[in-house]
């Protein structure tokens, strides 16, 4: 079980990332902007999403990882379209949660790589990346998160009581 916030009301929220039901598929239709149902199909890949417990349980973020060369690559990450921007966002903690989680499957890697997660980044989130989850540049926009710092993301978005 992970928390994420409810913004308006500064709570948090209980909820959960799991491997969809093939009817948890976020769509493009509904706002999101993969195509999640074509990336079901890739090899040697796996889609998990974080959807709230309780009554009505809504998908707030959905992560595609894959493995290539013995390497964790967060390929694809979104977070549900009400929950972008500062203005009506619905709630925080949602990439925040996947990319910990993430980290957290990177320590299951019997290889050199185990602890690490690597990814391709937008030029223009390469900063935020570093900044806020403590990221390195690798390679052009291939960024990294070493153990070190997939260790504290693990325990302040998965940890969290």
């Amino acid at each position: 079980m992970v928390y994420i916030l409810d913004v308006k009301n500064d709570q948090l929220v209980k909820a959960e990332i799991v491997v969809p039901k093939p009817n948890e598929i976020p769509l493009k239709k509904d706002g999101w902007n993969f195509n999640w149902r074509e990336l079901t199909k890739e090899n040697n890949s796996k889609i998990f999403i974080l959807r709230t417990i309780g009554l009505n349980p809504t998908i707030e973020g959905a992560l595609q990882l894959k493995i290539e060369n013995d390497m964790l690559i967060m390929n694809t990450l979104e977070i549900a379209p009400h929950n972008i921007g500062r203005k009506n966002k619905k709630y925080d903690y949602v990439a925040g949660c996947l990319i910990a989680f993430a980290c957290k499957e990177s320590f299951k890697l019997k290889s050199a790589y185990k602890g690490f997660l690597t990814f391709m980044s937008k030029t223009s989130l390469m900063k935020w990346y570093s900044k806020k989850y403590g990221a390195s540049v690798g390679l052009g926009q291939r960024m990294y998160i070493d153990s070190e710092n997939g260790l504290k993301l693990i325990n302040e978005y998965l940890e969290r009581k």
